[in-house]
């Protein structure tokens, strides 16, 4: 079968120019882009420009809280080829067994699932979580086409000190010659050296110019985040200029459902750097052959002889405005609407762990009050935007709200062990959210996945914990004991069945929920909190333990 798209002006990425010429596919692949008169099927794409398909070098299926079907239902019509998966999330709650989950119901899609396997599960050994996977229960994955590598190195300080652990991980990727992905928010100097000398090859937390570029002057390959939370395009746009952007490529980590249908995916950022006045052809770029070279996927992101045929047609350049999608030479998008798609069902009884991850006693009211030890209190400074958080010292009145002051925006948090019955709660206090009543919760929390509740009083803390473990987990807001809104996810807690248009809904509920509790425009609490006890994205976070120092890796006491 052969087809031919007809008067188009192809984007050659190996040259940054727009050339006139037809382009003819055979089955899966690109026979050539020049003269050719005729095909099976002959389409005519008027005069609008063809260019390759986009591939987001990392993103987290969880972070959508849709399964991979319905992902690529999202993604396919802005224009998305493929997906760099890390199922850390999924992994960190269930294990093996959520890898595989993941993988086999994301076979078949229209869209391509590379994955990288989870190289820190738990993150440090300052977490609790559902499962521990070791090199050795990582090394059956190696054997698969669509695994890439090993994922996000986020335990730098495990990497920098030498933890046979997470020396052995490196050492089985370096041998089956697979890539290896980094995760050092501000790291530098001699520390970064011994970082990347272990054979990590890329950053996807570089967060100012400046470190992007020690990192690129040492090798590594830049990706420029824009997701929900993580908004670094802005502080990373000169990256888009010579001679910086040969070696970046782009990414959205982490991405709500109401984000990637209003917003857009790839397609997003490359537009939004064009607005910023960026040549939106090396957005294009970034987002094909070098996303394709930097991952190590042979024969993507191109329209040249040889290469998959993933192909858009774009009614529009600096837009960035996706009409059609091919896909492995097939049409799967037509004119914006998805055409229909093929579901691969799994047997969801094989995976009865992904179904059942909520494991905790019922909660009260005394699960969250605070015993004051001293006058100072530490508390985390939340930062909208970013994922880094840093710490205040405040002196908090406990004769009065157990020490919640929401004159000065500082409320309560608490961080509750899920996996496995133990009872572990991390009390301490919060800033930055701007919630001045009732409680949220949720237990999606990067990445062992406890349960995370932040709140104003206690008794509304407590309904909201108690209502997400109801229903299997998930996100809610509560005031006066009221559910205002809830977002249910009953896969591993992280993850809904429910299709995108749904999900999207409950996504937009529930952001208009937390207006109720007095945020503000611009602040998303619950991507914050999902972030809120990762502990290897620095200053200070809450673990199932206690206020953990991130660069040191120390537990701090709540009071000094």
């Amino acid at each position: 079968m052969t087809t031919l798209l007809k008067n188009g002006r192809i984007v050659n990425v190996f040259t940054d120019c727009i050339e006139e010429a037809n382009v003819l596919i055979r089955d899966k692949k690109i026979v050539g882009a020049g003269d050719y008169t005729s095909a099976d099927n002959v389409v005519d794409v008027g005069g609008r420009i063809i260019c390759p398909a986009f591939i987001d070098s990392h993103f987290h299926i969880e972070s959508t809280m849709l399964m991979p079907r319905e992902l690529a239902k999202v993604c396919v019509p802005h224009g998305t080829a493929a997906i760099v998966a890390d199922p850390h999330e999924i992994a960190n709650v269930c294990g093996a067994d959520g890898i595989r989950f993941f993988m086999e119901s994301s076979a078949g899609m229209p869209m391509r699932f590379y994955y990288t396997l989870p190289s820190c599960v738990p993150a440090t050994a300052n977490d609790e979580n559902g499962a521990v996977l070791t090199a050795r229960e990582l090394e059956p994955f190696y054997k698969y086409d669509r695994v890439l590598g090993l994922a996000e190195m986020m335990n730098y300080p495990g990497v920098i000190m030498e933890d046979p652990m997470v020396l052995d991980k490196l050492q089985t990727a370096r041998h089956t010659h697979k890539i290896i992905n980094g995760h050092a928010p501000l790291l530098g100097g001699r520390d970064l050296d011994k970082y990347i000398a272990q054979g990590i090859q890329d950053d996807h937390e570089c967060s100012n110019i400046a470190e992007a570029k020690e990192k690129l002057g040492k090798g590594q390959w830049i990706m420029i985040r824009e997701g929900t939370s993580a908004r670094n395009l802005a502080g990373l746009i000169d990256l888009f200029d010579e001679p910086y952007n040969r070696r970046c490529v782009l990414a959205t980590d982490d991405e709500h459902p109401y984000d990637l249908m209003t917003k857009g995916h790839i397609d997003r950022i490359i537009r939004e750097a064009a607005a910023l006045g960026k040549n939106p052809l090396i957005g294009i770029r970034m987002a094909t052959i070098q996303a394709a070279t930097c991952m190590r996927m042979p024969f993507m992101g191109a329209v040249a002889p040889g290469y998959f045929a993933n192909i858009l047609v774009l009614n529009d350049l600096d837009t960035v405005d996706v009409a059609d999608v091919y896909h492995s030479g097939k049409l799967v998008c037509k004119d914006k609407e998805m055409l229909p798609v093929e579901l691969n069902e799994i047997d969801t009884n094989a995976y009865k762990a992904v179904y059942s991850s909520v494991n905790i006693d019922p909660l009260t009211e005394e699960n969250f009050r605070v015993v004051p030890e001293g006058e100072k209190c530490r508390v985390i400074r939340a930062i909208p935007g970013e994922l880094l958080t840093n710490e205040e010292i405040a002196a908090l009145n406990f004769s009065k709200d157990n020490g919640v002051d929401v004159e000065k925006d500082i409320i309560k948090l608490a961080v509750c062990e899920r996996h496995h019955f133990t009872g572990h709660i991390g009390l301490g206090y919060i800033a930055g959210l701007g919630i001045k009543r009732g409680a949220i919760a949720s237990t999606v929390s990067h990445d062992s996945h406890k349960l995370v509740v932040v709140g104003t009083n206690e008794a509304d803390m407590a309904a909201a914990g108690n209502h997400l473990a109801s229903i299997g987990g998930g996100l809610c807001v509560v005031l006066g004991g009221k559910v205002l809104a809830d977002l249910p996810l009953p896969v591993a807690g992280i993850v809904s069945e429910k299709d995108a248009p749904e999900v999207a809904e409950e996504n937009r509920v529930l952001r208009e929920a937390v207006r109720k509790l007095g945020v503000a425009e611009g602040i998303e609490p619950f991507m914050n909190t999902a972030f809120i006890s990762l502990s290897v994205i620095p200053n200070l976070k809450m673990t199932t333990k206690g206020l953990l120092d991130v660069n040191s890796q120390v537990l701090l006491p709540l009071f000094i």
